[in-house]
């Protein structure tokens, strides 16, 4: 479990190894909104700031393994980040880890409660050509069935 939350590198790379292939992303939505006040503060934004605001799952072998949320500000979409608007069915990370300038934070680790029970979290700060993203994860059950 902890080799899962203290990955450094592309999530979505290993995913789609452990996936054999059979690996897809779900956007569950994608919309102009306000952070909450926790993510507002952790990207350094001023309070009322709208934000690009992406929810997808991470599907595994026909199973969600992975809940998504990524915040990306105003800012960060600007230059070479205007491809992250139009990211449709393709994973964020994938776009992100091939990109030398991308730099990331601290992981920070939390147990949350979702639909499926309590799963393991980590939330991200990137910098992408120096402009800030959060993206929170939450590990679903189904990754960790079969050995994973």
């Amino acid at each position: 479990m902890s080799d899962w939350l203290l990955e450094a590198g592309s999530l979505t790379t290993r995913l789609v190894a452990a996936a054999h292939g059979d690996f897809r992303v779900r956007v569950l939505s994608q919309y102009w909104g306000r952070p909450a006040r926790e993510e507002t503060r952790r990207l350094g934004l001023p309070a009322g700031r709208y934000a690009l605001i992406r929810e997808v799952e991470l599907i595994g072998q026909g199973q969600p393994w992975v809940r998504a949320r990524s915040v990306l500000p105003v800012t960060s979409l600007n230059g070479p980040g205007r491809r992250l608007r139009r990211l449709g069915n393709r994973s964020l990370g994938h776009l992100l880890f091939r990109d030398p300038t991308l730099r990331r934070g601290d992981i920070e680790i939390a147990l949350l409660q979702q639909p499926e029970g309590a799963v393991f979290a980590r939330r991200s700060h990137l910098l992408y050509h120096g402009q800030p993203l959060l993206v929170a994860e939450c590990f679903l059950p189904a990754l960790f069935e079969a050995g994973r």
